[in-house]
């Protein structure tokens, strides 16, 4: 497994500062564990935590949630686990067995991690179904309905729609 810069589409940090949302990139190593994302992630939580939403290869990503002591996650391709260390880390983390080879692409984790900012579990399961979204338009979608759908557009290079 190996993981160069060139394959992670984008690392962010999204929190709320005084109300309103911001975004940070995630600077490597950072990313790379669902550890060391957990602990990035800490340092620029506020009251309401902090998301971390990474994306691979145009292939999956991983949405980490802090609130206190407390880190969830979510991947979004347990497959993803045989080729790349960050969906592996989450498997780990998450007490899965490793994927098989005849395994699906199916999402582990916990599908409400942002339920009560709004993108409840139903509404998650949904957007991870639609085969014709990339990672980067599922995580516009996430972001849209947390209210920072621009913002993460803009750090992306998604045009909003």
């Amino acid at each position: 497994m190996s993981e160069q810069n060139g394959e992670v589409d984008f690392a962010l940090v999204a929190f709320r500062e005084d109300g309103v949302w911001q975004l940070q990139d995630i600077a490597p190593p950072a990313y790379e564990t669902i550890d060391s994302l957990s602990h990035a992630l800490r340092q620029v939580s506020r009251d309401e935590g902090a998301v971390g939403m990474v994306a691979i290869d145009e292939d999956f990503f991983v949405l980490v949630r802090v609130d206190g002591p407390r880190t969830r996650v979510l991947l979004s391709d347990v497959t993803a686990a045989d080729e790349w260390e960050l969906a592996q880390s989450a498997i780990d983390f998450l007490g899965l067995p490793p994927p098989e080879d005849d395994d699906v692409e199916v999402p582990a984790g916990d599908l409400d991690l942002l339920g009560d900012l709004g993108l409840h579990a139903i509404d998650m399961g949904a957007l991870l179904d639609d085969v014709e979204l990339y990672p980067d338009e599922m995580l516009s979608e996430v972001a849209r309905q947390l209210g920072f759908g621009e913002l993460f557009d803009d750090a992306v290079g998604l045009t909003s729609a």
